[in-house]
């Protein structure tokens, strides 16, 4: 298995992967050309890193890291880490876990303070494996959705 940067012909295989369930079945439209642009927006963004882990040829996992600059924490820089997704026939194998130390150290290797996550309140299993990393449900996290 290994971790690299995404390429726009990984494009299917990652949107695939973030339909891959319950939630993202009926927020995701694969095909959408809207991923495109999206996927363009974050390969020019030097503070955007979108991996996939592959493994024979396959993509088996992705996850998006953004590293945030912040004045608290002393002007301390955060990674965030979004749309972790590993293939259904991938998961329990510890690739999760693989792709989230690496994560963890490419935050480190920017000099972040703090690396940070949210998880869908219906995702229990996923909140129990952040927690097995070391992450703590310190904060309680809001959102708006804005429609065009």
């Amino acid at each position: 298995m290994i971790l690299r940067r995404a390429t726009a012909a990984d494009l299917p295989a990652i949107v695939a992967l973030l339909a891959d369930d319950m939630l993202g079945t009926a927020r995701e439209a694969p095909g959408d050309p809207a991923y495109v642009a999206a996927f363009a927006a974050i390969e020019a963004d030097p503070n955007q890193f979108l991996a996939v882990a592959e493994q024979d040829g396959r993509v088996v996992g992705c996850l998006q890291l953004s590293f945030i600059p912040g004045l608290s924490h002393r002007g301390a820089w955060r990674g965030q880490v979004e749309s972790v997704r590993i293939a259904a026939d991938q998961r329990g194998s510890g690739l999760g876990r693989r792709m989230l130390d690496w994560a963890i150290g490419q935050c480190r290797d920017r000099g972040c303070r703090l690396v940070q996550l949210t998880t869908d309140k219906s995702r229990a299993e996923a909140r129990r494996f952040y927690e097995s990393l070391g992450f703590v449900a310190s904060h309680e996290g809001m959102k708006i959705t804005l429609r065009p």
